[in-house]
């Protein structure tokens, strides 16, 4: 949403109020330092072992407050977290116009990924707006279209925010120890994937580092323990992977750019990727984002160990599959999609 703030304060006949809800305290901090966000509202709900009841319950009550108060014209909601579906509930249930940004990506399998499915079809039901990042985003809303809903084809934010985060000259001590090789960047955080599934792709990427000596593996750690724990148990201890903490969105943008390629379970990073020409093994059964996949920067292997290391040798070792990738068109936006979110807004 930054890139999309930074467009709302150009201009003047729009009032902004920023509400967070702090579902992830220390990510969210992170993100507003570096973009320069002060937030009017912080719900500051996070607890530990907050459970998706938690989420929506106290989301809905602390948005519920702000809009008594402030009474918009439209609440803005970004992508398919609790919080997002929370927040666009509560809009609805105060009879407040709801634009959904990053709207109509589909897997059409509510428990993959979960909640993130459900959480986004129920906001696009709700939205009066629906600022679709792509063409087939679109597609997937218009035979389901309720009254009054309008459809507009933005792009996605996320590519409008790399102008701001990638820079040329970026290093760092992580970067240094694996400058030379080729550096591979995962991240994996996703509930689906949380034990056997992720302890499978653990252990494929032990596999590979053992028979690729020049590959190095980074890995910023999300910060549930669940996901420590099996990263500690798998990954710790070796002199070729690097566990390190979650990563500010400027350094992981410009880690991304420096990456051979890149492994992992997220939405944004396949979009993100596409936009760097990284190749994106995505370690997930589904995917929302197939865009990806028809333009061939990304492949859709799932978190068994065998075809974890099968796709990983692959990419390591031919060439020109790997090219082939590097050289795929990016298919989700020029980076011009806050403007065109704003104009939609303006025009009504």
């Amino acid at each position: 949403m930054a890139p999309l703030i930074d467009e709302i304060k150009k201009h003047k006949d729009l009032d902004l109020v920023i509400c967070v809800t702090a579902q992830h305290r220390d990510m969210l901090d992170q993100a507003m330092d570096i973009f320069n966000i002060v937030p009017d509202y912080d719900l500051d709900i996070m607890k530990e072992g907050q459970t998706l009841t938690d989420i929506t319950v106290n989301v809905l009550k602390g948005v519920e407050e702000v809009l008594n108060t402030e009474r918009p014209d439209l609440v803005l909601v970004h992508g398919d977290t609790t919080t997002a579906m929370a927040a666009a509930l509560a809009a609805f249930y105060a009879g407040i116009d709801v634009g959904h940004v990053e709207a109509g990506l589909r897997t059409y399998n509510i428990k993959s990924p979960y909640p993130e499915e459900i959480n986004r079809q129920i906001i696009d039901r709700i939205a009066k707006y629906l600022f679709a990042p792509t063409e087939k985003n679109e597609r997937n809303l218009i035979d389901n279209l309720n009254d009054g809903q309008k459809v507009i084809v933005t792009g996605n934010t996320v590519i409008d925010a790399l102008k701001n985060t990638v820079r040329d000259e970026y290093s760092d001590e992580n970067l240094d120890w694996a400058s030379g090789s080729r550096m591979i960047l995962m991240t994996m955080h996703r509930r689906e994937n949380l034990g056997v599934p992720m302890k499978e792709v653990f252990s494929g990427i032990k596999k590979i580092i053992e028979e690729f000596p020049d590959v190095k593996i980074i890995y910023p750690v999300h910060l549930n323990p669940k996901i420590k724990k099996v990263a500690e148990e798998v990954l710790g201890g070796n002199n070729k992977i690097r566990l390190i903490n979650p990563l500010g969105v400027v350094d992981f943008h410009n880690y991304m750019k420096k990456a051979y390629l890149i492994v992992s379970d997220s939405g944004g990073v396949q979009e993100e990727a596409a936009a760097m020409r990284k190749p994106v093994l995505v370690v997930r059964n589904t995917t929302e984002r197939t865009e990806g996949i028809e333009a061939g920067v990304s492949r859709l292997i799932g978190t068994n160990i065998n075809k974890i290391v099968e796709e990983m040798k692959l990419l390591l070792s031919d060439k020109s599959i790997y090219n082939k990738m590097t050289q795929a068109k990016n298919p989700y936006g020029d980076g011009a999609a806050s403007g065109r979110i704003v104009n939609a807004i303006l025009n009504g």
